[in-house]
């Protein structure tokens, strides 16, 4: 590599009970009338009670979005823009997962005074600015979205489609583990399994992968391949909780400027069109994309082996590549979710259609260690039957 660029969030705050302090953040940021985009899980759980007080203590009057959906689908976003005008907000925070995350980026986007629609806004730097005042905090470790500079949104006929563009970096991203606290294990386990082929895939990155991005996944998969089990296992570990949050952002802050490759490609049919949530459908074809990359990625493979499974590193490069493909298909064989496609309702009979749509995220495909065909598509899909 010649030369290349990293871009990021300008401002990052880890700190245990930071969420209580977002009316302050908000007004650094000039906000007046800030609009919190969340759902309605969090809200009923009384994970907002810090976030609303900071407010009322900032003395900003503050509006409640919490009608976001899961792998938010289009009149959902399009609901929460009108909102934001309707209330004449003027600052966006994005308080939940990535359909939260997501959804508040395209609101702080399309309720700016650009006037641009959502679907105008699709593909890679076609949105237009300037956005409003954007504020991410997650409540899962998995996503990155405080982190990155795209947004998924799901379209009527159940494709998933992205608006990309760097106005979508927040001003700030706020890391509070204790909005993690008594996550469910299942959850847990799906967020962070999305996080680690994060790292894995902006590592393996064929097109952009860089020595900045390169840091950042290694001590992301570090951190979460440590922590993963314990936070699992017991909801109420903050440590564990903590490195989760920590290695999502890194990871996120990695595979942001090295994109994710064939594993996202096939998962997004697999979201779409089974409602499966994202994290739930990259585990279900991580082992078998990894098998299939193994050769071509066998060096990066034998790298991420010494962080994942420093024990199964071996004599030779083939060896420890070979010890990552096993460790990572142990690890998600170990966890609480499905672990085949026909358990979330994909049929044989559906695969067909799956590899079609796969194929038509030639963005992330690009980026694959090794070209994906429409009859790859298909035998990683039976492979994960």
């Amino acid at each position: 590599m010649t030369g290349f660029t990293f871009e990021t969030t300008p401002r990052i705050l880890c700190e245990d009970g930071a969420g209580a302090r977002l009316g302050q953040l908000a007004a650094e940021l000039g906000v007046k009338r800030p609009l919190i985009v969340t759902d309605r899980g969090l809200v009923a759980a009384g994970a907002l009670e810090g976030a609303l007080e900071s407010f009322k203590a900032a003395g900003l009057p503050v509006e409640l979005f919490c009608e976001v959906l899961a792998d938010p689908p289009e009149d959902s976003v399009e609901a929460a823009v009108r909102f934001a005008r309707t209330h004449g907000a003027d600052g966006v925070i994005g308080l939940g997962g990535g359909s939260s995350m997501d959804t508040a980026k395209l609101v702080a986007l399309l309720a700016g005074p650009g006037g641009q629609t959502l679907t105008e806004a699709y593909g890679v730097e076609r949105a237009r600015g300037p956005r409003l005042p954007l504020i991410q905090v997650p409540t899962t470790a998995g996503t990155g979205s405080e982190v990155t500079s795209i947004a998924i949104v799901t379209t009527p006929d159940d494709q998933k489609v992205g608006v990309v563009s760097r106005l979508l970096y927040p001003d700030v991203a706020v890391l509070d583990a204790t909005l993690t606290l008594g996550l469910p294990a299942r959850i847990t386990a799906m967020t962070g399994i999305d996080a680690m082929v994060h790292a894995i895939e902006g590592y393996t990155s064929r097109i952009r992968k860089n020595p900045i991005s390169d840091s950042l996944a290694l001590k992301a998969l570090e951190l979460l391949a440590g922590a993963i089990r314990a936070a699992v296992a017991d909801g109420r570990d903050i440590a564990a909780r903590r490195a989760m949050l920590q290695g999502s952002l890194l990871a996120g802050m990695a595979f942001a400027n090295a994109p994710v490759g064939a594993v996202h490609a096939l998962a997004y049919p697999i979201g779409g069109l089974f409602h499966v949530p994202h994290g739930l459908s990259n585990a279900l074809v991580l082992s078998p994309v990894l098998a299939f990359n193994q050769d071509a990625a066998q060096a990066h493979y034998a790298e991420l082996c010494r962080v994942v499974a420093p024990e199964a590193v071996g004599a030779t490069t083939q060896a420890a590549a070979e010890g990552f493909v096993a460790a990572m298909s142990q690890l998600v064989a170990d966890m609480p979710f499905e672990q085949r496609l026909t358990q979330v309702g994909v049929q044989r009979q559906d695969v067909e259609r799956m590899a079609t749509d796969a194929m038509k995220v030639s963005r992330l495909l690009v980026n694959n260690p090794r070209d994906v065909t429409h009859q790859d598509a298909v035998d990683l899909y039976l492979r994960a039957l």
